[in-house]
């Protein structure tokens, strides 16, 4: 059942859900800002499917992330927020011993290509716990446990004050990102572009959902506004007053 709201269209500014699903993540941003999602990105036809049944007024890019065009898809418009969900089977600890993918792994450097091309004001990521330990693999796809982080930290860097050229996951994102090496966008990833980035874990919770998984949340801005987070609005799930049902 679709529930889109009515909302007025065309403010001026556009809003992103890139892995888009069934559109729940959309439908957050619908609730919290007053207005729909306008672009969803997604290659699955039944993920994009639900999430145009659910969300009709948002446009729909079926393809890979990497093959839309920032430029072309906001058509000069400002990007108010983008929300990225990239793949997180390939991050988290429930893989067990199984070799990862670092092509998996590496679809959060999309958010520096849009970053790059079209800088959204605010940009949220969501993921596992253990996002933060990404890292590079070694030749049989598991993780180099004295190099865990490494990624990361350097993801945070070229968002926020920037990161040495010959660091290897600066070459790793520019390959990503189909950046050559000494361009004037690899110069810029290099000073940094800017954002004040916050990341932290929260429970669902704690926030209504009745679910204690703990996700990763990670807030970019570059409006020179603080960056906030919610408060907690539930009770510990253990504790009397919850189990008694108050």
């Amino acid at each position: 059942m679709s529930v889109q709201l009515d909302l007025p269209l065309n403010p001026g500014y556009i809003t992103l859900d890139f892995f888009a699903g069934g559109g729940g993540a959309s439908l957050g941003m619908e609730f919290a800002t007053g207005r729909p999602v306008d672009i969803a990105i997604n290659h699955d036809p039944k993920a994009l499917g639900m999430h145009r049944m659910n969300h009709p007024q948002t446009q729909h890019f079926r393809e890979s992330v990497w093959d839309v065009d920032p430029i072309q898809a906001c058509r000069g418009m400002h990007v108010k927020r983008a929300w990225l969900s990239p793949d997180c089977t390939h991050h988290s600890n429930a893989r067990g011993c199984r070799p990862r993918d670092n092509n998996i792994r590496g679809l959060a450097w999309v958010a520096i290509r849009w970053m790059l091309e079209v800088r959204p004001e605010k940009l949220y990521l969501e993921n596992v716990s253990e996002f933060r330990s990404w890292g590079p693999l070694n030749e049989v796809g598991k993780v180099i446990e004295n190099r865990a982080g490494e990624t990361f930290q350097a993801f945070i860097k070229i968002m926020t004050t920037g990161l040495a050229e010959d660091h290897p996951a600066f070459l790793e994102c520019l390959n990503f990102l189909g950046v050559k090496e000494g361009s004037s966008k690899a110069s810029r990833m290099a000073k940094g572009l800017g954002y004040e980035v916050d990341y932290r874990e929260l429970r669902a919770c704690d926030f209504g959902a009745p679910t204690t998984r703990s996700r990763f949340f990670l807030i970019a801005r570059n409006d020179k506004l603080p960056i906030s987070w919610p408060e907690a609005r539930y009770g510990e799930p253990d504790s009397f007053s919850v189990q008694s049902g108050k």
